[in-house]
Parts: C-alpha cells; structure tokens; sequence
C-alpha cells in the first residue's frame, strides 16, 4: 500500500511540476481565454450559483463564472498557475476564492456545488474514472456537471499523438488526457450518477501564428506538456530536429490559411445534470 501511495505522489508531483513549466497563462489567456465563457454559457451558470472549476489553471472559466455573478472557488493542483489566476481575476474585478486541489481528491464535501465545471483542464488528471468520481461527488443532486475537452481527433489530440513517440513512458494506470473528447468515454466515466448528458462538437479557430515555425516555438517555450516532451529528448538532438518537424508538418496539414496559419481546433462541449 505504502509503495502504490508513493507512486501516486510522484505522479502528482510530475504533473504539478509540468504545469509550472514554461508560462501556460500567458498561452490560456491569448490562445484559448474564451473557451472559459463557452463553457460557462452551456452549462447554465448564473448568478447565486456556487460553482467549482476544477483543474481551473490560470481561470479562464472560474474568471468567466464570477463575472456572471456566482459565487466561485477555482481549484488546480499547480499553485504557479493558482497565483497567475489571483492576478488575472483582479485584472477582470473578478473576486473568487482560489484553492490547491487535486482532481482525483478534491477537498470539498459532498454535493457542496451548484455547478462543477472543468474548461481542457480535468482532461489531464492522470486517473480519469477517480476524477469523474469526484466531479460528480461534489454536485449536488440536480447540479450541473460541465466539461469541454480536447478530442482525439482534432488539433491538439493530433498534437499529442505526434508527440507521444518522443515523450517518457506515462506512468501506470494513466490515461491519455483526449480521450475525455470521446463521448463514449465520458459517458461510461459518469455512468447512470447523470442525466440529461449531451455532447456537442464544436472548433474555435487559431489564426494568431504567421507561421507553422511560429506555432511550434511558442508551445516549445510556453506549453507545459511539449516543454516536458522536449526536455526528455533534449540530449539527442536528432530527435529535438524530428520532433520539430512533426510539429511543423502537423500544423501545415492543418492550415487553412493563406498568409497566417490558421487551424481549427476541435473541441467536445458535454453537459450532464447529477440524478437526484
């Protein structure tokens, strides 16, 4: 037992580390901020609602939520990424409450939450049913469980498919963070503790890169995940120059630009209501 607890806090530790990597804030709040209000409009949050983001990052959708007028708490495992948050709320006059927490053992009691939301974020807790588990623990009977996610098949699922050669062998028992843009997977994750579960696929459009060398340089210095991948690699440089490649031609396959780049990333929106 002692062995199993130990592996999983190292684990955690990996994962709070990689997150602290580089500057993920910066990349949330130029690339991908308003994914945190699309998430918030489709799950219902309104005000007087006590919502949840889990695995919150730097607060994209916990940031979102308070300005709808709820009264929020903003969890993430990473506490850089909790700090960068604090200074993005106050930037907004946004005012919630800002916690450590890890998704597979929030710190929170049972049913305590109106709304328990996660914006590409719970995606990446390495044990998917122990999160799903306690996304559903800490909404209240009626409550609003929403998620947005990367799916395997868009932009960033490719992403990381292209980088999984090249990347440390992930630790037993984890699980690759897009497969909560399946629905089937998401479905069997929440099981029959919900109703009313509905998917939608949707694409938010990335023209912000000149070009596909642009892209690549931006997540090798800012993205936790790739600096991560680059790391382990970083003594071979004939990999360093493969992996650079991959990411290149992965965006130009992807581009629908003519003089920026421009990629759609696909992503799955799922809402569910916990049974009463």
């Amino acid at each position: 037992m002692g062995d199993t607890i130990d592996t999983i806090d190292t684990v955690k530790a990996g994962h709070r580390k990689m997150w602290a990597l580089g500057d993920y804030p910066t990349l949330a709040a130029e690339v991908i901020w308003d994914l945190g209000g699309v998430l918030v409009e489709a799950s219902g949050v309104g005000s007087g609602d006590r919502v949840l983001d889990v695995a919150a990052g730097s607060g994209n959708a916990a940031i979102a939520a308070a300005l709808a007028g709820a009264d929020v708490v903003a969890s993430d495992l990473t506490p850089e990424l909790l700090e960068a948050g604090r200074k993005e709320a106050a930037r907004h006059d946004a005012h919630l409450e800002w916690r450590e927490a890890d998704a597979e053992a929030l710190p929170f009691g049972d049913a305590e939450f109106d709304a328990v939301v996660s914006c590409v974020g719970v995606m990446f807790a390495p044990h998917h049913q122990a999160a799903a588990d306690e996304l559903v623990r800490v909404c209240r009977p009626g409550g609003t469980i929403g998620l947005l996610s990367w799916t395997p098949e868009g932009f960033i699922g490719e992403m990381f498919k292209t980088m999984k050669p090249f990347a440390p062998p992930p630790p037993p028992g984890a699980q690759p963070p897009p497969l909560w843009g399946g629905p089937g997977h998401v479905e069997a994750l929440l099981g029959d503790r919900v109703t009313d579960l509905t998917f939608r696929r949707k694409k938010i459009r990335i023209d912000l890169f000149e070009t596909p060398e642009a892209f690549r340089d931006y997540f090798k210095t800012r993205y936790g995940p790739t600096i991560a991948v680059y790391n382990h690699i970083a003594g071979d440089p004939g990999k360093v120059a493969a992996l650079d490649e991959a990411l290149t031609d992965l965006v130009r396959n992807h581009n629908r630009g003519t003089s920026n780049t421009s990629t759609d990333w696909e992503y799955l929106l799922a809402t569910a209501r916990r049974r009463p």
